[in-house]
């Protein structure tokens, strides 16, 4: 690990060794776990910064889990901490990350589409199958999201869970994360006969990578910890802003690409470039 002049902040700035086969792996499957992304000591340095920022500017909600829609029982929801906190700013904002990223997939450069830190409280329901970028009008499929644990989880604590290849047919309707979206995808891959796919346990530090048309989901918390991850969500330097087919993705221009208009660069002051080779 090292850390930045004042002796104290770990940089996130050294090289991941990523394999020839970890980004063949990812490109035909549609996501990829990699061990040790981030060293326990960084993560745990970090994991602070962003805990205190999702309790000064994360999603509260006030109601008992039992009376709560399907989308609230899955995990509260911390959305683009970055911009309010210099920590969180570093972490997001890494070189590390941002090159694993563009090497996956296959790029010279990546731009912030936004971070998300999602914690799944004990108790909290199950994820509904369904895929990320149905919310994004953007103009390509070089897209990806990290998905890294801030503790140590194991499967009963909510693991990410993929249907491998699932990425290939790309769009597949106007399906926001809902129940019905997880009966409809649910049939869709037994239909197709894909792979389902995640870890048994993952590390802090550890992460997975997912295209954002992967379709994926997540059980719910049976343990009585809270399972912390942070996620960030890359795209291709260079891509452009789409008409938005649906009111999601009018939300998301307006939140993530403020000032932007369908076929401008996406690279508001919001969708900073943590790496360019």
């Amino acid at each position: 690990m090292t850390t930045d002049t004042a002796g104290q902040r770990p940089t996130l700035e050294s090289d991941y060794p990523l394999k020839e086969e970890q980004i063949q792996d990812f490109r035909e499957n549609g996501h990829v776990y990699l061990p040790g992304v981030a060293s326990k000591d960084e993560v745990e340095y970090y994991r602070r910064a962003i805990n205190d920022a999702a309790e000064k500017h994360g999603q509260v909600i006030d109601i008992p889990m039992e009376e709560r829609n399907t989308y609230n029982k899955a995990f509260l929801q911390h959305t683009n901490l970055w911009p309010h906190n210099e920590e969180v700013r570093a972490f997001v904002l890494s070189r590390r990350f941002g090159k694993i990223a563009a090497e996956l997939l296959g790029v010279d450069g990546v731009r912030i589409y936004h971070d998300q830190a999602l914690f799944k409280e004990p108790g909290g329901g199950h994820t509904p199958w369904h895929q990320d970028q149905f919310y994004w009008p953007i103009d390509t499929d070089n897209t990806v999201t990290m998905w890294m644990p801030l503790v140590d989880i194991t499967e009963d604590m909510g693991m990410l869970t993929f249907a491998s290849r699932s990425h290939i047919d790309g769009y597949l309707g106007d399906m926001p994360i809902s129940d019905e979206s997880d009966a409809e995808f649910n049939r869709f891959i037994k239909e197709k006969g894909m792979s389902i796919q995640r870890q048994k346990t993952m590390n802090a530090g550890d992460a997975t990578w997912h295209y954002g048309w992967n379709l994926h989901s997540a059980p719910g918390n049976d343990s009585d910890k809270m399972r912390e991850v942070m996620t960030v969500i890359y795209i291709a330097d260079g891509c452009r802003v789409t008409e938005p087919r649906n009111e999601n993705q009018k939300s998301d221009l307006e939140s993530w690409m403020p000032g932007l208009k369908p076929g401008d660069l996406v690279a508001s002051d919001l969708n900073p470039c943590p790496y360019k080779a």
